[in-house]
């Protein structure tokens, strides 16, 4: 089976660990072990202590009780832990869900921008794949009268990101009930991809509290600040589509790492204490970037945020690829350009790193670059 090249990931990493202005990333601040610990206020003793006897024997084949228990309690009352499959990654959790549902004769609406996997993997598969792409004019928000055109007997999933990857549009409850409507009109699934969520001072609704056919998946990487876990999970109210879940997911990793569910339960039963902490990180740079982009008139965004990134348009004709190539090459400044998602002239932008006078360091790296571009004439100069 051939696959289509994931283009956020090659990117990215290959340039990482060389960036002297990393605004590529999109995870809030990662902890250490020495903040992990104090921001889940456990004794460092008795923790170290209780690792010793830890088995390094396979994990819990259906997801650590405790870790699922806290799972479930990201969510309203109608998600239990049952509904919950440990995974490895949001990576895995929504390859799960792709390899799962995704049958000869179906198709799948894929609400774009996305996170490549939920329409690359099912194109690769042959699969019928209906691209909707969320209009920069109207702010991203969902044309609910053009997906409901696009579905029909065949749609087995429409799939989407939200808060979405990369402009940080999030559905509001009314949006995904209209769209629940849409789906139940046709018996398809909804699945969200919700790793951003939570970064609000109000409840986020989720794709599970609202649907019975809903799927969401999400992970520890972005929100709770520890990728490194790669502790993924997928949740559904659908008890025998679980077990398919389960099922593939038997070929894809077995299980997870005690370890890691044991950090990850950690975190997650203190979820409102990262919610808080990294909704003040994400706040302070979105008011920065809002700065930044008054006096930067070759640049704007389509929307407000809901997550540690947005989408940054700009108003001349250079390549995003190769605009995020240039800059690097100039500043070593990464930016995760546009082409990533599928969005020419454009480039997302992260500002979760915990560091503000870094991120308003990277930023003015584009400021000059820019500057240059415009004092050799390849740009026009901003008016």
């Amino acid at each position: 089976m051939r696959i289509d090249n994931f283009k956020v990931e090659e990117w990215l990493n290959p340039l990482d660990p060389i960036a002297k202005y990393n605004l590529g990333s999109s995870c809030c601040k990662p902890v250490s072990v020495k903040e992990f610990l104090e921001l889940t206020d456990t004794d460092p003793d008795k923790f170290f202590q209780d690792l010793e006897g830890m088995s390094l024997h396979y994990g819990y084949f259906m997801g650590m009780p405790r870790l699922k228990e806290a799972i479930a309690g990201l969510y309203t009352d109608v998600v239990t832990p049952d509904m919950v499959l440990c995974v490895h990654g949001g990576t895995g959790a929504n390859s799960i869900v792709c390899y799962v549902l995704c049958e000869p004769g179906d198709n799948v609406v894929s609400i774009l921008p996305n996170y490549q996997m939920f329409y690359s993997i099912p194109e690769s598969m042959g699969i019928e794949t209906r691209r909707y792409t969320c209009d920069e004019a109207s702010g991203y928000g969902i044309d609910m009268d053009q997906i409901r055109s696009m579905v029909d007997e065949h749609t087995k999933m429409i799939n989407l990101a939200s808060p979405n990857n990369p402009t940080g549009y999030t559905l509001s409850k009314e949006e995904l009930e209209e769209l629940v409507d849409i789906a139940r009109s046709v018996d398809a699934y909804v699945a969200v991809d919700e790793i951003y969520r939570g970064l609000s001072d109000d409840y986020m609704y989720s794709i599970v509290d609202l649907y019975e056919k809903g799927i969401c998946t999400s992970s520890m990487s972005k929100v709770f600040s520890s990728a490194g876990t790669r502790v993924g999970w997928i949740v559904t109210r659908d008890l025998s589509l679980k077990e398919r879940f389960m099922t593939w997911r038997s070929y894809n990793s077995i299980c997870e790492g005690e370890f890691n569910e044991t950090v990850a339960s950690m975190i997650l039963e203190h979820a409102d204490v990262f919610y808080k902490r990294n909704t003040a990180i994400v706040k302070a740079a979105q008011d920065a970037l809002k700065e930044w982009l008054k006096v930067n008139p070759h640049f704007h965004v389509a929307c407000e945020s809901c997550s540690s990134t947005s989408l940054v348009y700009y108003d001349f004709d250079i390549p995003a690829a190769q605009f995020a190539q240039e800059l690097f090459d100039a500043k070593s400044c990464l930016v995760c350009h546009g082409m990533c998602f599928e969005e020419e002239h454009s480039f997302r932008i992260g500002y979760g790193f915990g560091d503000l006078d870094y991120f308003k360091a990277g930023l003015q790296q584009i400021s000059d670059f820019v500057s240059e571009l415009e004092e050799s004439g390849r740009i026009p100069r901003a008016q």
